[in-house]
């Protein structure tokens, strides 16, 4: 099945998305700094409200992806919350001040999140080798990874997002992001092969 992600920083655009035809719901706030965890109220009315599968962001800020051992018990306390809610999946990501995967804090991540999909967010693209890790977020149970390749864009990154893809074999998704628009989709569908993509603009302009 082929997943068109919507990445939305508010309810409004969330109704926006799922009207619009979007097959999943990426709830985030603050799209300028990259999306941070939404809050408690816009997370329930999009789960009462919206019908299509929502995952929500937790990242305490915007900036880097090293955090402080208080933003990582906020985030699990976010976590926490949103599990009692009912939030079908949650988005992160967490590095090391080398830009490598802080495996010891994502693994206390993941210990919140059972019965809970996760998906390791663009975090992987500050990363050296991102095609090194997909293997090693497989071993942990992660089911999807977002990224660009490393690069800005998906079509510059398309070399290495295959090379990702090839070494998924189906066993974690590759949600394919990056410049991602309702006009240029197909064209991207044809050069990258994943049955997963991500943008804001993914189905059309959510204003």
């Amino acid at each position: 099945m082929l997943i068109r992600e919507a990445c939305v920083g508010n309810f409004i655009e969330a109704k926006n998305a799922e009207i619009a035809g979007a097959e999943r719901i990426e709830l985030c706030e603050n799209l300028y700094e990259g999306g941070t965890t939404p809050s408690y109220g816009t997370v329930k009315k999009v789960l009462e409200e919206i019908k299509i599968p929502t995952l929500v962001m937790i990242r305490p800020r915007g900036g880097d992806f090293c955090y402080s051992p208080t933003e990582i018990k906020i985030m699990i306390e976010d976590i926490r919350l949103f599990k009692k809610l009912g939030v079908e999946g949650v988005v992160l990501g967490v590095l090391t001040p080398k830009n490598k995967i802080d495996y010891p804090i994502l693994k206390e991540l993941l210990k919140e999140t059972s019965g809970m999909e996760v998906t390791f967010h663009k975090a992987i693209d500050e990363v050296i080798n991102p095609v090194n890790e997909v293997e090693n977020l497989i071993q942990l149970g992660i089911k999807r990874i977002l990224t660009s390749g490393g690069q800005k864009t998906a079509l510059e990154g398309s070399e290495t997002l295959n090379k990702m893809i090839k070494i998924a074999n189906n066993k974690i998704k590759i949600v394919v992001a990056g410049g991602i628009t309702l006009e240029n989709f197909e064209d991207i569908r044809l050069k990258i092969p994943s049955t997963e993509f991500h943008g804001k603009k993914i189905v059309g302009s959510l204003v």
